[in-house]
């Protein structure tokens, strides 16, 4: 008979609570089917298992029997106190019970008959008292130890098992690791649904955790080895695939701290919420260029979490001192939290978790770790990338603008980390050193910037007692220059400037001499030529009164001739007129 749909979906899961696991395993562990935890001694089998139960009573509402074979309830309490958890305080509101089950050589009698009846019997009843839905039985080893029968044992961990499934809990039961097993066995990881191996081991002086899930039946499962670690808050294991690229982003900019830098970065500075590497060598500016961005963002009224792998607070804000920055008031106003340690002084998991747990109380704005490269004295390159990509998978996922800084070599290339984090970046300034004619400066580009338009040009970076600055480096003549050599060749430059100003002063005032002498030969010329106009204008006035003087001289006469005419005509007709009287 074939099952209905809803009776072929997937197998339930039981949340663990543990922060990590319960994304590896897509929801926590096969609901009401046993799992094996195993690992060496240290490994954290036991604590994994109490948190396990602590948090389905507390969290999830369900009821939980640990039952131990080994430590004694005195023992056990202690052990879960150490995680925060008051036994006794949970036993008394019927959230969890507890049984201490002790079994030695003489207590058991191995034949043919030997069974589990009553470690059934005595389970059963404490899962009946207080109705619960988890079971913790730890060790198994415990419990076997005194049966070399092999075929006895086989039976009877496939009883222990069947059992609990029938029982409907969800069980972890803990197992010590083998020599080429993952148990002393070799036979609870066949008959579990889920097996958990937890490794406890030691890499350079330095104590690293590891978890695997070796098989989850009927469920997908990341099937990598995860980081984890044990602190006062319990385990905490760290998926580094957890977490998708779905981050929110944004188009808001914030300041750099020096304005030059900002204009560089398009006139705006950084992208809120992204991740800015600063990589340089030893003495470049690196923690300088780091406070001068905290200093920026305390003045915003952010909020900004300073670690430093190198220096103590102290020393930071002394020495920030001398370039301008007084960071100390940010910290006396609580914008500003430094946390100093060395990356040995715990493996790169308690770094990592160490991160979170200040970050979610401080809850900075701004993130700022100084540098990253020390890392690398805490793990291998692989191993720090991976911390690194799960923390800025975090710290953008709550856009939290990070500033990294790290430490190159020199001989080595600039444009390269040992982490191997650059796609991880988003802004990746450089801060190298210019040696020139015995000298060394600093200059700074942007090697990338996603998003923006930036500048291509390499800046003199400049650390004074009145902050950062940058200045253009000197490109002419085929070379550039920086430092001394740079405020030389401008000396230089700025003396032919002045002495092309003087000639081209010279050569004006010579100009304005030449014009000037012009300009008094034509006013010379000009006069002379009005004193002959005006010399000419009065002998043609002198030549028109002559000859006006002429004509009424000519006039004159020739009235005057006119006279002696006109007298003549008069005495004419007379004559005629007496002629005609005589010859009347």
């Amino acid at each position: 008979m074939v099952k209905a749909k809803h009776d072929l979906a997937g197998i339930e899961k039981c949340p663990t609570g543990i922060r990590g696991l319960d994304e590896i395993t897509n929801g926590g562990l096969p609901k009401g089917r046993p799992t094996l935890i195993c690992g060496g001694a240290g490994s954290g089998k036991t604590l994994f298992a109490m948190e396990f139960l602590m948090h389905g009573a507390i969290k999830y509402g369900e009821p939980g029997v640990f039952m131990t074979f080994e430590e004694t309830p005195q023992d056990l309490a202690k052990n879960f106190f150490s995680l925060g958890f008051d036994l006794p305080e949970m036993m008394s509101r019927g959230l969890i019970e507890t049984d201490h089950v002790s079994i030695t050589r003489g207590e058991i009698e191995e034949t043919g008959e030997y069974d589990l009846e009553g470690l059934f019997i005595r389970l059963g009843a404490a899962i009946d008292a207080i109705g619960a839905k988890r079971v913790v039985l730890d060790t198994i080893e415990a419990l076997f130890s005194e049966l070399p029968n092999a075929t006895i044992l086989r039976a009877e961990l496939r009883r222990l098992f069947l059992w609990l499934k029938e029982r409907g809990v969800t069980a972890i039961v803990t197992g010590e690791s083998g020599d080429k097993t993952l148990t002393r066995y070799g036979l609870e990881e066949y008959v579990a649904d889920c097996v958990i191996l937890l490794d406890f081991r030691i890499v350079e002086q330095i104590a690293t955790r590891r978890l695997r899930i070796v098989k989850y039946r009927g469920s997908a499962h990341g099937a990598d080895e995860y980081p984890f670690l044990i602190d006062e808050d319990g385990i905490s294991v760290l998926p580094i695939t957890s977490l998708g690229l779905d981050y929110p982003v944004s188009k808001e900019r914030i300041s750099t701290g020096v304005p030059k830098l900002d204009a560089m970065l398009g006139g705006k500075g950084f992208f809120r919420g992204s991740t800015i590497l600063l990589s340089g060598t030893a003495g470049t500016g690196k923690t300088s260029l780091s406070g001068t961005f905290a200093d920026a963002a305390c003045r915003r009224g952010e909020r900004c979490l300073y670690f430093a792998f190198e220096e103590s607070p102290r020393q930071i804000i002394r020495n920030m001192e001398s370039i301008g920055l007084d960071l100390d008031q940010w910290v006396k106003k609580g914008l500003l939290k430094f946390h100093s340690a060395r990356p040995t002084l715990c493996g790169l998991e308690m770094h990592l978790v160490t991160f979170h747990k200040v970050i979610e109380a401080f809850k900075p704005r701004i993130f700022i770790v100084d540098p990253i490269s020390n890392l690398i004295n805490a793990g291998t390159a692989p191993e720090v990338k991976s911390v690194l990509t799960r923390l800025i998978d975090y710290l953008k996922m709550n856009k939290i603008s990070t500033f990294l800084t790290d430490l190159t070599h020199f001989g080595s290339s600039l444009e390269r980390t040992s982490e191997e984090i650059s796609s991880l970046i988003d802004t990746w300034l450089l801060l190298r050193d210019i040696e020139l004619k015995g000298e060394r400066n600093r200059g700074l580009y942007i090697l990338k910037s996603r998003g923006m338009n930036h500048s291509n040009q390499i800046q003199e970076f400049l650390i004074t007692n009145q902050g950062i600055d940058l200045v253009d480096i000197y490109t002419g003549s085929g070379e550039a220059l920086t430092g001394s050599a740079r405020a030389a060749q401008e000396a230089r430059e700025k003396a032919l400037e002045m002495e092309r100003r003087h000639e081209a002063d010279r050569i004006r005032r010579d100009q304005e001499r030449k014009r000037k002498a012009l300009e008094a030969k034509i006013d010379a010329l000009r006069a002379e030529f009005d004193a002959e106009s005006e010399e000419l204008d009065f002998l043609r006035e002198e030549e028109k009164k002559r000859e006006e003087v002429v004509a009424q001289e000519q006039l004159k006469m020739k009235n005057l001739r006119k006279g002696k005419h006109a007298a003549d005509q008069e005495k004419a007709p007379k004559r005629k007129a007496n002629g005609k009287r005589k010859g009347a």
